[in-house]
């Protein structure tokens, strides 16, 4: 029987409001957690550098500092240079060309990964969740913006040094609204969270969401995934409407995605799909049903993401584990 090893694997998710990093052992055993908030757009050299501290605190707390650590995958949003382990541009945060693989690798001596973190967060889902041995999973997780990822036969679908499956920049209607970019219509400016808050502030603006008004009253930073939620429970019937045409829109995004990799597992992310998951993944089902091709119609399920929080750290250190190797 092979010796145990005390080596350990790190695993970060940069989000945009958060920063979480876990520390595995071989047979991913979580051994200790740390989880800070990021500071908005508070500039690149000071958020690797947050990064870091971060993770020198994972080790100091948990008793770790002198384990040699195997690698470290870091799952950022955005688009990344796979080579250089660069984020690309993160819009939320307001960070462009930051090379945080080489500041990773030359502070804690060890191999780095950088991907995309909702290819990370449906890599943890394929490894250890909802789409466990899926011959071919797609992650759609609406947020801010919508990210999507793909798994096929066990490897994250990637482009040439750059990662891909930016489904919330693919144009689904003739709508004139814009997502940042100079094309309208996206699945991200018809269907993500703060597409969704910005109509349900109108609506609370002209008295059609009394207990959204009541609740956060219409201010766009405050109307979250929770805050839609409980409008909804409350009775607010034209914010019920918008979150399920949003899901409408995922469920035509997830028809075109079917119809060209026939995946069997869709998985539905993140904090808006956590806080309405019946509601959405039923919409989104029902739609994808009725609008695909027959052939198609029994060969996928629709699921929501399991892990939560934790789906993105673990798939980033199990896909640098895949990547470095044993």
């Amino acid at each position: 029987m092979a010796e145990k090893s005390d080596d350990i694997w790190i695993g970060f998710d940069l989000g945009g409001t958060k920063m979480l990093a876990i520390a595995y052992d071989d047979q991913w055993n979580g051994l200790g957690r740390r989880r800070r908030k990021t500071r908005g757009r508070e500039g690149s050299d000071n958020g690797i550098a947050r990064i870091g501290s971060t993770i020198e605190r994972l080790l100091d707390e948990n008793d770790l500092v002198g384990k040699k650590i195997r690698g470290i995958g870091i799952g950022c949003p955005g688009p990344i240079d796979l080579n250089k382990g660069r984020i690309l541009t993160t819009p939320n945060l307001g960070w462009d060309d930051v090379d945080v693989g080489d500041f990773l690798k030359k502070k804690f001596n060890c191999p780095v990964v950088v991907l995309n973190d909702v290819d990370a967060g449906l890599y943890g889902e394929y490894q250890f969740g909802v789409a466990k041995d899926s011959r071919c999973a797609v992650g759609i997780f609406p947020g801010t913006g919508i990210g999507g990822a793909c798994v096929y036969e066990g490897t994250i679908l990637q482009g040439a040094g750059i990662s891909c499956m930016e489904i919330g920049h693919t144009r689904i209607s003739s709508n004139s609204r814009s997502s940042g970019i100079d094309m309208p219509g996206t699945l991200e400016a018809e269907a993500s969270r703060l597409a969704i808050a910005a109509e349900a502030a109108k609506a609370a603006f002209r008295g059609d969401a009394p207990v959204l008004e009541k609740q956060v009253g219409t201010d766009l930073a405050d109307i979250r995934s929770g805050a839609l939620a409980d409008s909804i429970k409350g009775g607010d019937k034209a914010v019920q409407r918008l979150v399920e045409q949003a899901a409408e829109s995922i469920g035509i995004s997830v028809v075109n995605v079917i119809h060209m990799l026939c995946p069997d597992t869709i998985v539905l992310g993140g904090g808006l799909v956590e806080a309405m998951e019946d509601l959405i993944v039923g919409t989104v089902t029902r739609t994808a049903r009725k609008n695909v091709m027959s052939v198609y119609k029994d060969r996928f399920k629709v699921v929501a993401a399991k892990l939560g929080d934790d789906a993105g750290v673990q798939g980033a250190a199990a896909w640098a584990k895949f990547k470095i190797g044993d």
